[in-house]
């Protein structure tokens, strides 16, 4: 397993625009200093947190998707983000790890969120998500997901090591709940003794909610490294795989699950 370098983009979002979010982010994406393994962008990257199901495309002939492949494949680096789709008969605030090759890994948002009616919209997945990329194991999570634990919940799998390595947040969260935030992604890194990463926007969407980002990564140990609040930024971050087996190795808390 190697190291891997992340590139935390911590953006405003155009409510409901997506040409206009997708010249953004090609914009924003020319100040990543060096090569990267792995971009993520905040959840809903192309609308904002909306409900407008009109602006959903058919999964398999959308065109935010077709964007990201040809981004994936520009900058040769993975990206995570998530956007809406409709898949059948059903909405979903899908995420997607889209790879320089062309794959693409699903994961549907499975913590719907109610306060905003999201769960009256779009339908919820059902299922985790647990990736393997340059040796590690990612796990796929949206924002209000952060708020469950049980479903993250790490453990010692059949090979002897643990489920997964990294916990991978994307999220519209508002500035007013900035404190969970912070918190429940440094208790989410210390109780699955994994690195996590959260990025969040910035800015204020349409319907007046402000958000400050404090996109961040966290070690295992809850050692945080936030964006600036309130800032739009990319912040490039090196994850040490040795540095998380010696933790590992040290506390092994997970084999007494």
């Amino acid at each position: 397993m190697q190291d891997l370098n992340i590139a935390l983009v911590q953006s405003e979002q155009h409510w409901e625009d997506k040409s206009r979010n997708w010249n953004h982010y090609c914009k924003m994406l020319e100040k990543i200093d060096g090569n990267v393994d792995l971009i993520v962008l905040p959840e809903m990257f192309d609308t904002g947190f909306s409900m407008n199901t009109s602006l959903a495309e058919e999964w398999n002939e959308n065109s935010s998707l077709s964007f990201l492949n040809n981004l994936s494949s520009n900058y040769q680096s993975a990206i995570y983000t998530s956007f809406m789709c409709k898949d059948g008969s059903h909405y979903f605030n899908r995420g997607v790890f889209v790879r320089p090759d062309g794959t693409v890994d699903i994961y549907d948002k499975r913590k719907t969120f109610g306060l905003a009616g999201e769960d009256q919209v779009y339908s919820a997945g059902n299922e985790a998500k647990i990736i393997e990329f340059k040796g590690w194991k990612i796990q796929l999570q949206i924002c209000y997901d952060l708020r469950f634990p049980e479903i993250c919940r790490n453990y010692i799998d059949t090979d002897g090591g643990p489920a997964y390595d990294l916990l991978l947040y994307v999220a519209n969260w508002p500035e007013r709940r900035a404190v969970h935030w912070k918190t429940l992604l440094k208790a989410r890194a210390i109780e699955n003794q994994c690195y996590v990463v959260g990025v969040n926007r910035v800015g204020k969407d349409g319907n007046n909610l402000v958000y400050a980002g404090d996109s961040v990564s966290v070690n295992s140990l809850g050692e945080a490294a936030f964006c600036n609040s309130g800032e739009e930024m990319i912040k490039t971050i090196n994850l040490s795989s040795n540095a998380l087996k010696e933790i590992r190795t040290a506390l092994p808390f997970l084999k007494d699950r």
